[in-house]
């Protein structure tokens, strides 16, 4: 085996080493990053020193020498605080690029990232691709809830409530109370949001110990997957057993399927195909997404697709029960973290609770939970979160279009009861560069919908995109190419008919081609001000179809 920080050790080197306390036989081990997001910020990463802790004394204890390395902590309600939630999808290259500029500049052997929120899981696998070094993720877990007077309450009722309140809605718990009570500790949102889809993906994957997923936060199990991290990472560093070679194309169909069978968030999919770009894969996830969607079905209803909480889920066996679940759709001869194939590593997976996790003979609904959609309204790619197909959401819709180009004038039409049935709520200028990186709001928009009784009689239409814990009525979002960039979307004018049909996979803007040719795109005047790293990152994102990410990587 032959080390690349071995290799690198020039005399200044080796002396900044022994200067922190590294004897001449630890010069000669193994060197594992330990990448931590840690942050007084929010109670997503407020845990993670401990876990930092454990990681560091199993890689000790398997022969290796740890460094932790701090990134960007990204917290979507801390860190979306300014303009308009911008900094958020921002930051996951942020985080990619922090491990790049530390992990890679010291040529270390191999990392194991402690990931949490929304963000880091992505911007930890796309780090993973991009150095191609043996990495291993530990999943931080997701955070305890409450109780009000019996009821439960997280995180999705708070943020139903908060839109409720807003339009003076009536609720049964004050949203006060609320706030006490929806967060009871460290970790990430409770349910399938985006942080427990992705946490979930990066277990389909194969990039983590099996079993880690979801898992609660400081629990012993999530304290054992970190210690068994720590000791497998020096393995996978001797075995030269790097993520090029776990993350192929069939762990990406595998990683689909697995977000379809829990209706997992739609934003797991630009993650995936920006880790693919990362990686200098030749795939099209969205592709990907449209055949596996053709036979995934619904095997689970974890909130808020509906009432199994995410606790129930991991009980019953979690991701790698799914998929067990799932095994004949998947390509089951990956290889995955241990070094086994991932037949071999589910051979002793089982189901503990076969209707929270249901068999393939018995799904909760038909597929697909979740759908990309194209047509004249949306020439590259859109993206609707179906959930579990109950016939309780529209699935095809044909109104009039009534277009905003902000989140607040959406918002007062909404309030002041201007949104009529038959419409379709167009929300432009909140894409990649738009927003910038998809920030604006649009999730509000669609609680505010639901909120003011309208989510079953209008549908909704943006290239922004939503939060893992919107599903409510009709929403197309991600709409590409966005409208700040000349996307068809920009020139949709008040009036204009738009339709959506999922089964037929299509959404259009029924206006004669002649005439659609000789209307201008609303212009980019880019309402938020994006200076700084916003104006970086505005300047050098990629389209949609590379899963946004920035000029100077792959493809």
């Amino acid at each position: 085996m032959t080390l690349r920080s071995i290799s690198a050790n020039s005399p200044v080197r080796r002396a900044h080493w022994h200067a922190l306390g590294l004897s001449e036989e630890d010069l000669r081990k193994p060197k594992i990053a330990v990448v931590n997001s840690s942050s007084e910020l929010a109670v997503c990463f407020a845990h993670l020193d401990g876990v930092a802790k454990v990681v560091k004394e199993a890689i000790r204890e398997a022969g290796g020498v740890p460094f932790e390395v701090r990134t960007t902590a990204p917290s979507d309600f801390i860190t979306g605080a300014a303009r308009s939630g911008s900094y958020i999808l921002g930051a996951r290259d942020l985080v990619t690029n922090d491990i790049e500029a530390q992990v890679e500049a010291a040529m270390l052997d191999g990392m194991v990232c402690l990931t949490s929120c929304d963000k880091t899981p992505p911007g930890h696998l796309m780090a993973a691709m991009r150095l191609n070094i043996p990495t291993l993720l530990v999943i931080g877990g997701y955070q305890a809830s409450g109780m009000i007077e019996g009821d439960h309450v997280d995180i999705e009722d708070l943020f139903d409530g908060g839109v409720r309140e807003q339009l003076g809605g009536a609720m049964k718990h004050s949203v006060e109370a609320m706030t006490r009570q929806a967060v009871r500790g460290p970790g990430v949102c409770a349910g399938m949001a985006t942080a427990n889809t992705m946490h979930c993906v990066v277990e389909a994957l194969g990039m983590c110990i099996a079993g880690s997923a979801p898992v609660r936060a400081n629990s012993e199990k999530m304290f054992e997957a970190a210690r068994a991290a720590g000791r497998r990472i020096v393995a996978m560093v001797e075995e030269d057993l790097t993520p090029r070679k776990i993350m192929t194309e069939g762990a990406f169909r595998n990683a689909a399927a697995m977000v379809l069978a829990v209706s997992g968030s739609i934003n797991a999919i630009k993650h995936l195909q920006a880790t693919a770009v990362e990686g200098g894969l030749d795939t099209d996830v969205f592709a990907i997404w449209d055949e596996m969607g053709r036979k995934v079905p619904t095997l689970s209803a974890v909130r808020p697709n509906g009432e199994v909480r995410i606790e129930q889920f991991e009980d019953a066996g979690g991701a790698r029960a799914m998929l067990k679940q799932l095994e004949p759709l998947l390509d089951s001869g990956v290889v995955v973290a241990s070094g086994k194939s991932l037949a071999e590593d589910l051979a002793g997976a089982t189901v503990s609770d076969p209707e929270v996790i249901r068999p393939l003979a018995d799904p909760i609904s038909p597929g697909p939970s979740i759908a990309i959609l194209k047509g004249s309204l949306a020439p590259e790619s859109a993206v609707v979160k179906l959930g579990i197909r109950d016939g309780s959401r529209p699935e095809s819709f044909a109104g009039t279009a009534r277009v905003f180009e902000s989140n607040q004038d959406a918002m007062e039409a909404i309030s002041a009861g201007r949104l009529q049935k038959g419409d379709v709520l167009v929300l432009r200028g909140q894409g990649l560069k738009g927003g910038p990186a998809m920030g604006g709001g649009a999730s509000f928009i669609l609680f505010a919908i639901d909120a003011a009784g309208l989510a079953k009689d209008v549908a909704f239409v943006t290239d922004g995109q939503l939060s893992g814990l919107c599903l409510k009525g009709l929403t197309v979002a991600e709409v590409a190419p966005e409208g700040a960039v000349g996307g068809p979307i920009g020139k949709v004018r008040d009036g204009d008919r738009v339709e959506i049909d999922v089964a037929e996979r299509r959404i259009d803007l029924v206006v004669a081609e002649e005439e659609l040719a000789e209307r201008d795109a609303v212009g980019a005047d880019f309402p938020v001000p994006a200076e700084g790293w916003l104006g970086i990152y505005r300047d050098s994102v990629k389209p949609m179809a590379t899963g946004a990410v920035l000029s100077g990587t792959r493809r």
